[in-house]
C-alpha cells in the first residue's frame, strides 16, 4: 500500500508542479499597440459549416488589422456553406470563396484543403483558421508581432472555449486540463527536442516563406492530429515554434453537446500520448484510480492533501484558460468519468481504423 500511495502522490506532486510552472509562467499572448502591416492570408477549409462560418466571416471584417486577405475553401459541403460565403464575400475585395478538389489518395480531408489554400494564398504570413471561431480586436497584429520578436516559423494559439450546455461542461475542459496538467507550454519553444511538441489547428500561423519552402501540411497529409504533427515537422526542420494560450483574443465553440463532444475528442485525444495505448491507459489508472485509492485508505490527511492539489490545480488552469473556476471544480469527478468514456472510444477507434468524421474516414 505504501508503495501505490507513493507512486500516486508522487504523480500527483508533478503534475501539480507542472501547471505551477505553467501558472507562474503564464503563457498567454499579449495584446501589442505597435502596428504592423505585413499582409495576412486568412486562410479557412469549411465542410458544412453553414451554422458557423458567417460569424467568423464577419469577425474577421470587424477586426482592426488592415493588410490580409481571406480565402475560404469549400470542401465538398453538403450544406450551404458556399452560397453562404459567396453572399458575404460579394463586394469586399479582400474576402474569396473557392471550391476544392476532389480528396486524393493518401490525404486527409482538412489537411488536402489547407494545402489547396496555401497554394492560393499570396502574404507573408499564413494564419489558419477552423470555421467555427470567432475573433477579436488585436489578435492579428499581436500574434504577427510575437513571431517577429521570437523569430518563429510557426505560432499555435489554444483557444478560449465556448460552452454552452452541460455536456460540453462535462468534456471540452478536459482539453486545457491534461495540456497544461502535463506540458510545461513554455518549453515548446525553449526545448529543441520534437517530443515537446502541442499545438492547436484552430490557430496556426506560418511564416509564409518557410511554408512554401517545407510544404507542412503536404508533409502531414495523413495525419489525424496534423497541428501536433506539423509542430514536430517545424522543431526537426530545426525552426523555431512557439504555442501559446489565446488569452480571449480568440473563441471557438467546438461542439454543441455531450455526445458530439465526446466523438469528436476520441478521434484525436491519443495523440497526446503519442499514440501510446499502454500509456494512456496507465494515464487514466492513476489519475482515476489513484483518488478512488487514496479514498479506500480512509485516511483524513492523505484525502485532504490529495484534493487540495487537485482543488488548486483545476483553479489555476481554469484562470489560465479563461473558463469557469466553480463549474471545473464541482464537476472534476463527472469530467473525470468523461475522461474514461472519451478513453474508451478513442482506444476503440485507434484500434479499428474506423474513425468518420464530417462524413469521411480518418
Amino acid at each position: 500500500m505504501i508503495i501505490a500511495l507513493s507512486v500516486i502522490f508522487l504523480f500527483l506532486i508533478l503534475r501539480f508542479v507542472v501547471t505551477v510552472f505553467n501558472f507562474v509562467s503564464d503563457p498567454k499572448l499579449r495584446k501589442i499597440k505597435r502596428g504592423h502591416h505585413e499582409l495576412v492570408s486568412i486562410l479557412i477549409p469549411a465542410r458544412n459549416e453553414e451554422a458557423n462560418i458567417i460569424r467568423l466571416l464577419q469577425s474577421i471584417h470587424d477586426q482592426d488589422y488592415e493588410n490580409y486577405e481571406v480565402i475560404v475553401l469549400d470542401d465538398d459541403s453538403a450544406d450551404n456553406t458556399f452560397n453562404l460565403c459567396s453572399a458575404f464575400a460579394a463586394g469586399k475585395p479582400r474576402f474569396s470563396i473557392i471550391k476544392g478538389q476532389p480528396l486524393k489518395d493518401g490525404w486527409l480531408g482538412k489537411n488536402y484543403a489547407c494545402h489547396q489554400l496555401a497554394q492560393q494564398a499570396k502574404g507573408q504570413y499564413f494564419l489558419f483558421l477552423d470555421a467555427d471561431e470567432k475573433i477579436y480586436p488585436g489578435l492579428i497584429n499581436s500574434a504577427v508581432h510575437r513571431m517577429q520578436v521570437r523569430k518563429v516559423a510557426l505560432l499555435s494559439l489554444f483557444t478560449n472555449q465556448v460552452m454552452d450546455t452541460l455536456g460540453e461542461r462535462l468534456v471540452v475542459p478536459l482539453m486545457h486540463y491534461v495540456l497544461l496538467n502535463l506540458l510545461p507550454i513554455r518549453l515548446i519553444y525553449l526545448a529543441k527536442n520534437p517530443s515537446f511538441a502541442a499545438a492547436s489547428g484552430q490557430f496556426m500561423l506560418f511564416d509564409a516563406a518557410m511554408y512554401r519552402k517545407h510544404q507542412w501540411h503536404q508533409m502531414a497529409k495523413d495525419k489525424v492530429v496534423e497541428d501536433i504533427e506539423i509542430t514536430k515537422l517545424v522543431k526537426s526542420a530545426p525552426l523555431k515554434c512557439e504555442s501559446l494560450l489565446a488569452n480571449g483574443f480568440i473563441t471557438c465553440r467546438m461542439y454543441t453537446g455531450y455526445s458530439d463532444a465526446i466523438n469528436g475528442f476520441s478521434k484525436n485525444f491519443l495523440a497526446a500520448f503519442n499514440y501510446s495505448v499502454p500509456g494512456f491507459l496507465l494515464y487514466l489508472v492513476i489519475i482515476i484510480g489513484g483518488p478512488l485509492f487514496v479514498i479506500t485508505t480512509m485516511s483524513l490527511p492523505l484525502i485532504v492533501m490529495m484534493c487540495s492539489l487537485i482543488v488548486l490545480s483545476r483553479i489555476m488552469i481554469s484562470f489560465l484558460s479563461g473558463q469557469n473556476v466553480w463549474y471545473n471544480v464541482l464537476l472534476h469527478p463527472l469530467q473525470m468519468l468523461s475522461l474514461v468514456v472519451v478513453g474508451i472510444f478513442a482506444i476503440q477507434s485507434h484500434l479499428t481504423k474506423n474513425t468518420l468524421w464530417k462524413g469521411r474516414p480518418v
